[in-house]
């Protein structure tokens, strides 16, 4: 099944490149999309929050267009595979962040893809979140490069390991500044190459855990916190404190970026897209808005939306009328001259083009929001979330439910939804494979996020920490508990297998098996290395603390073409555990 998806997506794409390079043969516009984690419509100056100084963010809406309800997925991973799609989350069979629902369909054609074949450099810095094993990896998606996180929930901004290309590497640093530093040498080799490029950059911050830098800190510290959330008695001031010095760092950030593409001549032929994938990680101000990160109310899915591209998008422009995540993949891919009706699936969103460009408004529609069956439709200016609806304009606050009053409205926009639902969802693969066996990439890591945990009735078998992200497979304390993950090797051969792990104790016995093929395994020696200075400003309560792993060649295992469940499991313990376990690796031999 993978193998015929992937033809139909090689030749989609092959169709593309033709029909786009003999496109017209007019400059085509750069793109730079930024993209935050966890940030608030309310976490910018240019909306009215008097704690925060965003000038650089801020000078994108003044320069260009701002729209003042933009609207995205609850969660992270959902939002990005939307905009990168044009397709709502469901249907690109995203369901998640976390265990492998966040993996976008490989029969998806991104934004990316379509760039890519109309012969722009394509580059990606910070949180891909979509897919970590090739070709769900970012370097299978479209981007020549990558350089930056793989999965949410990241333990450390601060010098820590990263992804680069698929191979591992240090980051240098805090990790915005890092990720900026990568994406303006990617901008400026364009550049000398002479070709257009998207180059976008998915931060990871001000998503938890809240680390920054002493000169954003100290600056926001000082000036202190004057304007808070409806829910003041549950708002941690610290908290907001960092986050918004996290947004001033983004914002600097952005100033870097901003004024090399003025240093480099490139700023009128750019089009500059800012915003965030979700409402904020905690209560702070957000123009009194219902909600947080994880609902589906305005708080939680309202964001901000900046487009700057000079001489061709009015600066100054607002726009009212409703747009969202789904309408980002179908406005660039206008907006740079490529047609957009051969990605080779029906698109969710419109282009924005001549909303941006023109006096028009963007066509009345309905949009839908879920996370889970958490949902929300919006039509004109009315919200139906759960069963309740809003009038937006008269109630931006969502203190009235006024169902009641409109009840054919009401059941209109439910029986809408419920269809809606059951049309995406059957797009959802809940027991999907992960790829083993790739010639462009050979070695494939299974980290432990993306395994499937069996706990027996006496053990205690669980993740270091509530988000299985970048955390490990920990309290292993039996030999009858095991960790499996779900793959689909893609190449009959022989595969160097090894496990990165930590013990306190040598002798543990293991073995791996799938399917017919099995290795077994002994920790040779004690690596219990501790924790790693973690310089969190709020203490963590979602991701696991960094600390070093050991590599273990375990030796050669033949493995067969196709799926199958392969299963890590303790066969003898010397002490009182087995070892923590963050990831298998399957190395395709030559």
């Amino acid at each position: 099944m993978m193998k015929n998806t992937l033809s139909v997506r090689a030749m989609l794409l092959a169709l593309l490149t033709i029909l786009f390079l003999n496109a017209n043969a007019q400059k085509r516009p750069n793109i730079v999309l930024i993209l935050a984690d966890d940030q608030g419509w309310g976490d910018l100056s240019i909306n009215g929050n008097t704690n925060v100084r965003t000038p650089h963010i801020d000078r994108i809406g003044k320069e260009g267009a701002q729209f003042s309800r933009f609207y995205v997925s609850p969660l992270c991973a959902p939002t990005r595979a939307g905009l990168l799609t044009g397709r709502y989350h469901y249907r690109a069979g995203v369901w998640g962040v976390s265990n492998s629902r966040e993996f976008m369909n490989l029969d998806e054609v991104t934004l990316a893809d379509m760039l890519k074949s109309a012969g722009y450099a394509t580059g990606c810095f910070g949180k891909w979140h979509n897919g970590s094993q090739y070709p769900y990896h970012p370097n299978g998606r479209g981007f020549d490069e990558f350089y930056g996180m793989l999965s949410g929930h990241y333990a450390n901004y601060f010098n820590t390991t990263i992804d680069h290309n698929g191979e591992p590497a240090k980051s240098t640093g805090y990790i915005a500044d890092d990720l900026t530093n990568k994406a303006i040498g990617f901008i400026e080799k364009s550049k000398k190459a002479g070709r257009p490029f998207l180059c976008y950059v998915p931060y990871n911050t001000p998503h938890s855990p809240f680390q920054v830098p002493d000169e954003n800190y100290n600056r926001v510290k000082q000036r202190g916190i004057n304007q808070f959330s409806q829910n003041k008695g549950e708002e941690d001031e610290e908290t907001t404190i960092t986050a918004l010095a996290m947004t001033e760092n983004i914002d600097d950030n952005v100033g870097r970026i901003l004024k090399r593409l003025d240093d480099l001549k490139l700023a009128d032929n750019t089009i500059v897209i800012y915003l965030s994938d979700n409402g904020p990680n905690s209560w702070r101000w957000n123009g009194d808005m219902k909600g947080r990160k994880g609902t589906t109310g305005e708080g939680s899915v309202r964001v901000p939306f900046l487009i700057r591209w000079p001489g061709v998008i009015p600066a100054g422009k607002v726009v009212h009328d409703n747009a969202a995540y789904i309408d980002l993949f179908p406005t660039l891919i206008d907006l740079a001259g490529t047609p957009v009706k051969k990605s080779g699936k029906p698109l969710d969103g419109i282009s924005l083009k001549p909303a941006l460009t023109k006096a028009a408004r963007i066509p009345d529609r309905l949009l839908y929001l879920s996370i889970n069956k958490n949902n929300s439709v919006r039509k004109g200016h009315y919200l139906y979330q759960n069963n309740a609806l809003y009038d937006l304009v008269a109630d931006s606050t969502q203190q009235n439910n006024i169902a009641s009053q409109y009840p054919a409205l009401t059941d209109s926009l439910r029986i809408a939804f419920d269809k809606w639902y059951a049309d995406v969802y059957k797009n959802i693969d809940s027991t999907r494979s992960l790829p083993v066996g790739y010639s462009q990439f050979p070695k494939t890591v299974l980290p432990s996020q993306d395994a499937v945990l069996h706990p027996s009735t006496k053990g205690s078998l669980s993740y270091s920490a509530s988000a299985p992200n970048s955390s490990w497979i920990a309290n292993w304390s039996d030999t009858d508990s095991y960790a499996s993950w779900n793959v689909d090797v893609h190449t009959t051969g022989w595969y160097q297998v090894n496990i990165r792990y930590t013990s306190a104790d040598a002798g543990d016995a293991f073995k791996l098996v799938l399917n017919k093929s099995q290795i077994s395994g002994r920790i040779p020696e004690p690596f219990d290395p501790p924790l790693l200075p973690s310089p969190d400003r709020v203490k963590r309560t979602a991701e696991s603390y960094e600390k070093e792993f050991r590599t273990l060649k375990v030796g050669e295992i033949k493995l067969e073409k196709g799926k199958g469940e392969l299963k890590l499991l303790a066969t003898e313990l010397k002490g009182g555990k087995f070892a923590d376990i963050r990831a298998v690796e399957l190395v395709l031999m030559k």
